[in-house]
């Protein structure tokens, strides 16, 4: 089959397209064909070892290899069709189309073919989406509702999600609309008309007015960016208020060492735990219509090196999908 390959820590060159072993699924995995996936934050982090937080690097570096990757094929979310099963899975037939996301840290999904748990967080594909865009939402999405939910959102919150027009804030604007709260987007100039389309109730361009100075306090402030921190935050917080990072760096871990003892306002940070019932879940508000997906650009599997280039720069909208076209609908 085919695959990105990369055997060396590196910039998106190091990414290169080959033909590799076809997987031969066990008996509680699934075998699916890949249609689609995309660029997100971890692959090309883990790619390129930029921008891990010192505390996690040396970790990450024995986990993934520490002199170059013990596995070769990035790719952590997608959207495809089984082509076969294990013996032992009850749940998912071959034929089905289905979206997931790989195991924890053992990405895969950069290959026309790979095998996941039939137990794991994969599920039958929403029906009013194309490949495309359900590719980027197993990964992203989760995350977005995961925040959220620790963020113990309810109705009637007023949230701020900072990062509104990326992958992971595309979600979460949406996701916080549909939980009944009163969302502030901030972005940039470019995006505010794609974040109002959302279903923002108000957006700041963070290139002409600081969100942390116009008085406002909210319930929940997402910083899905980190450019922020939980000090600079803590006068728009109200009182019990959360701010939440979804990246982590060795100051937010102080500060929500801190705030855990000082204060009725929280800093948090909490790796992504995606479940199979939160993406049945995000499945059914996209089959209502309730969330929809946002993609910047579409990228043929060979030339998965431009498209990391691309989303390294850090000014993507939404997704930056991957895909692989034969088979695809």
């Amino acid at each position: 089959m085919k695959a990105i390959v990369y055997t060396n820590y590196g910039p998106p060159d190091v990414l290169t397209f080959k033909e590799v072993k076809k997987p031969i699924p066990k008996d509680h995995e699934v075998l699916v064909r890949v249609y689609a996936t995309t660029v997100t934050p971890g692959d090309w982090k883990v790619r390129s070892f930029k921008d891990i937080p010192p505390l996690f690097w040396l970790p990450y570096r024995i986990y993934l290899g520490f002199r170059k990757p013990k596995r070769t094929i990035l790719g952590m979310e997608l959207a495809g069709e089984i082509e076969s099963v294990g013996k032992d899975v009850t749940q998912l037939r071959k034929g089905d189309q289905v979206f997931g996301t790989s195991p924890k840290t053992s990405f895969g999904a950069y290959a026309e073919y790979i095998c996941l748990p039939g137990e794991g967080t994969v599920a039958i594909k929403p029906v009013n989406m194309t490949y495309e865009e359900a590719g980027g939402v197993p990964y992203m999405g989760l995350s977005a509702l995961f925040y959220l939910k620790k963020g113990n959102i309810q109705s009637g919150h007023r949230v701020l999600i900072n990062g509104a027009s990326g992958s992971v804030g595309t979600y979460a604007v949406q996701i916080a609309k549909y939980f009944g709260a009163e969302v502030t987007g901030v972005c940039s100039t470019a995006n505010l008309e794609l974040v109002k389309s959302l279903g923002a109730d108000k957006v700041i361009d963070y290139t002409k007015e600081d969100f942390t100075k116009t008085g406002q306090t909210y319930d929940i402030i997402l910083d899905a960016v980190a450019k922020n921190s939980f000090f600079q935050c803590k006068g728009s917080l109200k009182q019990n208020g959360v701010y939440i990072s979804t990246i982590p760096t060795l100051i937010l871990l102080l500060q929500m060492l801190w705030s855990s003892k000082i204060g009725s306002k929280k800093a948090i940070y909490l790796d992504v735990i995606d479940t199979k019932e939160d993406l049945i879940f995000l499945r059914e508000l996209i089959e209502a219509g309730k969330l929809q997906s946002v993609i910047d650009r579409c990228y043929p599997l060979e030339h998965t090196p431009e498209a990391h280039r691309y989303a390294e720069k850090g000014h993507k909208k939404g997704n930056v999908v991957i895909t692989l076209k034969e088979g695809r609908s």
